[in-house]
């Protein structure tokens, strides 16, 4: 009898472990697997797609780690950061298009100025504003979305679970101060080429 319950015990918390993936998760895709709209299929193809798309990012310069960011959601890939001229954000929009399995790219990369403390904590301010705001937001699945903010525009990337969701974000967005525009790539999971059952 001891032995049966301590075996149900031990097979109780190895398999705890396996309800959903973190937000980091395995394989780092930004959005928990548990509550993901995206099938698990679709989900491997995107996150292997952008591991593929950072380590060529990378192969081609260091300096990117940093300064350039990526996200795929259903084969598409957005990019946003900042590098030093035209040139460079040519190259990148180039690499991203030719990563296997891609299905449109959308390049929000900005070519650097002067560095503004004053500006960076201002970005810094209106994301924090943002996230918060759709975490308190009941009909918003906050952990769908990343966020981004430059110069005062508001980049929003992710799914919604309705277009009324999606609507909802962009209010939020707007109504934070000193927003000058919100840029919007959100996909309702209707919209998505395999949807979890």
């Amino acid at each position: 009898m001891k032995i049966k319950f301590l075996s149900i015990f031990f097979l109780g918390l190895i398999l705890s472990g396996c309800v959903g993936v973190s937000s980091g998760g395995i394989f780092g895709t930004g959005v928990s697997v548990a509550l993901d709209p995206r099938s698990v299929g679709t989900q491997i193809d995107d996150s292997i797609m952008q591991k593929n798309l950072s380590a060529r990012v990378i192969l081609m310069d260091k300096k990117y780690i940093l300064s350039v960011k990526s996200k795929v959601l259903d084969g598409r890939i957005f990019l946003t950061g900042k590098v030093n001229n035209p040139e460079e954000k040519l190259k990148l929009t180039k690499l991203a298009w030719e990563t296997d399995g891609v299905r449109s790219v959308r390049n929000d990369i900005k070519i650097k100025e002067a560095f503004s403390f004053k500006q960076s904590a201002k970005d810094l301010l209106i994301t924090s504003q943002l996230r918060t705001a759709l975490i308190l937001d009941r009909n918003i699945k906050a952990t769908n979305y990343q966020i981004d903010t430059y110069k005062k525009k508001i980049y929003i990337y992710g799914i919604a679970i309705t277009s009324e969701e999606k609507d909802e974000v962009i209010k939020e967005a707007k109504e934070i101060l000193d927003v000058k525009d919100v840029i919007a790539s959100i996909l309702i999971v209707d919209d998505l080429r395999i949807q979890k059952n």
